[in-house]
């Protein structure tokens, strides 16, 4: 009972230490920081160290927050997966699952170095294969005390991000080693370059750009890659009648699909808190709420647009507003009032979304799962306004101009970078190795043609008539779809 007692009592006080220390450094604040524990004193123009407390706080905040962004991998997913029919899920997740596997080397590699080494306006010259205490080869990142490699692991978390956006817009119709070329190139290249000019210290940086965590950086990135890949691809088998008018595939697991943007939804607290990179619990708060507002107004708008055009409440459409609201708000989460991110980064992108699924079919853009509207479409739509609502230089706050116009340079140009990088990019893998599988396989599935191996071995896949909203076409229409039945060697 003694050494019960004694063993409490350490623990207890071991507890107390662990909760003064961390208190009292969420409470010591430094205005500039460089990696790897140190920080630049404005006056002396000196290296200092950072005061311990804070740098072990900053270290373990952005090591959780990345951590969430992480899981967003599986959320995306749960999304694609349930958007999609059933005879492609394995393709679906071994997709999500190969998009992080690949940036983890290719961006250790020379993404990172790309993105956020010293080099030039246009591109990073140093910095290649991340190595631990090497702070001094970026200095775009002198702003955050935590080590190199934990800088390198967070912003790893992204360029999975922005891989796997891509996933959904080219699904159901995509060989697999021409998705894994695809996903190697945007993590080593692509991503990282967009990344150096607005978050390396590059020309739109010097432009006076702003993005906070990624609206432009990731989304809008992995959106116009996505369109890309999708006109290259050209639209699933069945996705259009003889007169060119689109029809409705639903996906195969609301029930999956809407998990999955539970987990975005949770992810995007380590997304957009987690970009403070460091212990500021001002901002972490605001990021948080304005984060969460903005997702809670675009799933509300989202699903009265649908109601009003589709006569239904739509899940579907509701799902991609919550997405399109956290998109919006990403750029602008730590610089716009509380009302600005429900009014115009929550409402009006979750309405918006609605239309630009709509215009994209009708444009023959064949999207499974919407992500090009809601990423690319609603990244931009964000980027913009904060030249508007930016509390401090927004144009409706008496800031002027400056800032609305580097946001639509910034927009425009990463829109071009990207559309012509990707078609480039997609019409060299379908020269090559190919990038669309036959026919058959389509209409077979990509589980057993691709991977040889069905996600439901238990069932058997039978056709019914189905009146429900595709992924991200919300149309409504009846037209045949997947469900399961047992199979007779599995029936009781």
């Amino acid at each position: 009972m003694k050494v019960l007692l004694l063993s409490n009592m350490r623990l207890n006080k071991l507890t107390l230490i662990l909760s003064s220390v961390l208190v009292s450094t969420l409470l010591i604040s430094v205005s500039v920081y460089a990696l790897d524990g140190k920080v630049l004193n404005p006056e002396t123009g000196q290296m200092e160290a950072v005061a311990e407390a804070k740098f072990l706080a900053d270290t373990i905040w952005t090591v959780l927050t990345a951590m969430l962004v992480f899981f967003m991998q599986a959320g995306f997913a749960m999304l694609e997966g349930g958007f999609t029919r059933a005879k492609n899920t394995v393709n679906i997740m071994a997709k999500n699952l190969l998009d992080f596997c690949i940036a983890s080397i290719a961006f250790w590699l020379l993404g990172f170095g790309i993105m956020f080494g010293n080099g030039n306006p246009f591109f990073g010259t140093t910095g290649f294969m991340v190595k631990p205490g090497t702070g001094d080869l970026y200095n775009s990142l002198s702003w955050t005390s935590v080590p190199t490699l934990v800088a390198w692991f967070f912003q790893l978390v992204f360029a999975g991000t922005a891989a796997t956006i891509v996933s959904g817009a080219m699904a159901e119709r995509t060989k697999f080693t021409g998705y894994l070329l695809y996903s190697f190139f945007i993590s080593l290249i692509f991503y990282p370059v967009v990344g150096h000019w607005i978050w390396g210290g590059g020309w739109l940086a010097q432009l006076g750009m702003l993005d906070f965590a990624g609206s432009t950086v990731v989304h809008s990135v992995g959106g116009w890659f996505a369109l890309a890949g999708a006109i290259v691809l050209g639209p699933r088998i069945g996705k259009y009648d003889r007169t060119g008018k689109p029809i409705a595939i639903p996906g195969h697991n609301l029930a999956l699909a809407t998990l999955g943007v539970f987990i975005l939804w949770f992810g995007w607290f380590g997304f957009n808190p987690g970009s403070t990179m460091g212990a500021d619990v001002e901002l972490i708060a605001k990021t948080a709420t304005n984060t969460n507002l903005a997702a809670a107004a675009g799933g509300i708008s989202a699903l009265i647009t649908a109601w009003i055009m589709f006569g239904k409440p739509d899940l579907a459409m509701t799902l991609n507003g919550v997405v399109a609201g956290l998109v919006a708000i990403t750029c602008s989460c730590a610089f716009v009032d509380t009302w600005a991110a429900i009014v115009f980064f929550g409402l009006l992108p979750g309405a918006i979304v609605v239309f630009s699924v709509r215009i994209l079919d009708s444009l023959g853009i064949d999207d499974p799962v919407g992500a090009i509207s809601a990423h690319a479409t609603a990244g931009v739509l964000g980027t913009i306004l904060l030249g508007l609502f930016h509390t401090e230089k927004g144009l409706l706050y008496g800031g002027g101009s400056k800032l609305l116009i580097a946001q639509a340079v910034g927009a425009v140009s990463v829109f071009v970078f990207c559309m012509v990088s990707g078609l480039i990019l997609f019409k060299l893998i379908q020269a090559t190795i190919g990038l669309r599988v036959i026919k058959e396989e389509e209409i077979e599935g990509l589980d057993l043609s691709e991977h040889g191996i069905s996600a439901y071995p238990d069932f058997q896949l039978t056709a019914v008539a189905s009146s429900v909203s595709g992924g991200g076409s919300g149309q409504r229409t009846t037209k045949q779809s997947q469900s399961f039945s047992l199979s007779e060697e599995n029936k009781i």
